[in-house]
């Protein structure tokens, strides 16, 4: 599971797992002796702190001797916001045909096991199998960097110092407790591990021994700890089977924009009270309270969703990621893609023009919260109150007609 912050609503930073994303290029390990001789002071310093913490020195200096400090890994860390993507872009991956038909695929192959799972913990196997394709193609590109190494360079590089440096006690733990060994210790540039790409203190909150074998082994070829692991982390987080993550749907003409957004809840029954109406027809599900979601604006698909969108969320922020997860599991199991148009003409804001738009807005007294180009709700606040002064439809949506209309 991955716990590092991406951009969220309208776009998606890059990093973003899954098959064909940036995140999954092999970081190039390139070192300098100035560098590395950091590092290495650094991990002395640390070593006194984790002993303390309880890990032994034999464990800390089997695992922390000869590491190179990883430049590619502090790059990555540092710009992963700097380049997007509009959520069309980003389902035309993470929700391909070569995807779904992946997901067929790895659904009937594991079959008995997804149905022990689903048993087991109560989350809907397809939801599952779906987190497990976006996460790593299916098992197939886990990431090949030593979570160790990657984890002491973050730790050592101070951005978020404290944050990696308990990452990569957790992972110290892990050594120690006999799950794995440094070697299979590997994933992607920011620590997470596995089919499923869990971060070691989520390891450590939700990873579970499903075959028995004594290990919480969620590394190697065979996926069931790291599937049943997944369903565990979505059952405590609160998921609920059989109910819908969300569906898309239509609004009537003069539907009131300021009802949008996770803030604003209400029945079905009223939500139906409004017009809002299942895109293929018939009724809406009476899966509780609901939220009306525009990820790419008034000129985009609309969806309305439900709690188990919120426990998704809780494995990644991104409503992108959420929406290709649940509508991944959806076109598993034999649904239909996304059926309105998405306003292509639109590119993503790069992170200068979001701090700009967030500038602008300020200085036209629409406050977006702040001026740190993440596009959240106050920002989309700010965004629908300028439209609604310029005459235009109050989606909220961070165009660049929007921001070029600031200027």
């Amino acid at each position: 599971m991955r716990v590092l912050p991406l951009i969220l609503g309208f776009c998606l930073a890059s990093g973003a797992m899954g098959e064909g994303l940036p995140m999954r290029e092999r970081v190039e390990v390139t070192q300098t002796a100035g560098t590395t001789a950091g590092l290495q002071g650094w991990i002395a310093g640390f070593r006194g702190r984790a002993l303390t913490a309880g890990i032994s020195a034999a464990v800390f200096d089997a695992a922390m001797t000869d590491l190179g400090l990883l430049p590619d890994v502090v790059r990555r860390d540092r710009n992963q916001n700097e380049f997007t993507k509009t959520i069309w872009d980003y389902l035309d991956t993470a929700t391909s045909e070569g995807r779904v038909a992946g997901g067929k695929k790895a659904l009937a192959k594991h079959g008995d096991l997804l149905e022990r799972i689903e048993a087991a913990y109560g989350v809907d196997k397809e939801v599952v199998v779906a987190i497990w394709g976006l996460e790593s193609a299916y098992g197939a590109v886990r990431g090949d960097v030593r979570t160790i190494e990657a984890l002491a360079t973050l730790a050592h590089d101070g951005r978020r110092g404290a944050f990696f440096e308990a990452q990569l006690l957790a992972a110290l733990q892990i050594l120690q407790s006999g799950d794995t060994t440094a070697d299979r210790m590997v994933g992607s540039w920011a620590g997470a591990m596995g089919h499923t790409q869990f971060m070691p203190t989520s390891y450590h909150s939700f990873a579970v021994d499903f075959t028995g074998d004594g290990r919480r082994n969620i590394w190697d070829d065979d996926p069931a700890d790291a599937l049943a692991s997944t369903a565990a982390y979505l059952a405590k987080n609160g998921w609920t089977k059989g109910q819908l993550w969300g569906l898309e749907v239509r609004l009537p003409d003069g539907f009131d924009y300021g009802e949008t957004g996770e803030r604003v809840k209400r029945t079905v029954a009223d939500w139906q009270a409004l017009g809002v109406a299942p895109w293929d027809g018939g009724t809406l599900p009476d899966d509780g309270l609901a939220s009306v979601l525009l990820p790419g604006g008034a000129k985009g698909a609309v969806f309305l969703i439900f709690s188990n969108f919120h426990v998704i969320e809780t494995y990644n922020t991104a409503d992108a990621y959420v929406i290709a997860v649940g509508h991944l599991a959806d076109r598993i199991k034999g649904g239909a893609p996304v059926q309105a148009a998405w306003p292509r003409e639109y590119r993503a804001l790069t992170l200068p023009e979001r701090i700009e738009m967030q500038d602008r807005l300020g200085g036209a007294g629409f406050d977006p919260g702040g001026v740190d180009g993440k596009i959240g709700p106050l920002t989309v606040a700010a965004v629908r109150a300028f439209q609604r002064s310029v005459g235009l439809v109050p989606d909220g949506y961070p165009s660049t007609d929007i921001l070029t209309r600031l200027r």
